[in-house]
């Protein structure tokens, strides 16, 4: 049966799909370069904006943002998130970014892009993706 669920008039109901993330207004930190850390994997793209030390400022993920299952992992996602976390950065007073992206996901460079068109300079783009040098133990030969 359930709860029943009553909304008045001039309320509306909250939409299931999207979750709304509200960007604050008063900037915790004033920075002007900062680094943009993505990792895109297959299933999920992760944006940290974080100082030229290491501090993280502020991060989204294409989850957080209400994306669920394989559409976390698709460009538009990324785009989104990186779109987000320009705002939040522009609110702080960004003005340079450098870029180490992470991983071998779709949503790597789209959002590099979103970040991007908000109006920043881009200082460098760095790919640290992990390689493995020489791999896992191959299987041993099979015996008929």
């Amino acid at each position: 049966m359930g709860k029943k669920r009553i909304v008045k008039k001039g309320e509306t109901g909250t939409e299931e799909g999207a979750k709304k993330t509200p960007v604050s207004s008063a900037p915790k930190k004033t920075v002007s370069a900062v680094i943009l850390n993505v990792e895109a994997s297959y299933n999920n793209t992760k944006v940290v904006v974080t100082d030229t030390h290491g501090k993280v400022l502020c991060w989204s993920s294409s989850g957080s943002l209400g994306f669920t299952g394989a559409k976390k992992g698709t460009p538009f996602a990324a785009a989104k998130v990186g779109e987000l976390l320009a705002e939040k950065a522009s609110i702080m007073g960004v003005t340079d970014v450098s870029v180490v992206v992470k991983g071998v996901g779709s949503g790597r460079e789209s959002a590099v892009r979103g970040f991007i068109s908000k109006g920043f300079n881009l200082i460098s783009i760095k790919d640290a993706t992990p390689v493995p040098f020489n791999g896992p133990r191959p299987a041993k030969p099979r015996r008929v």
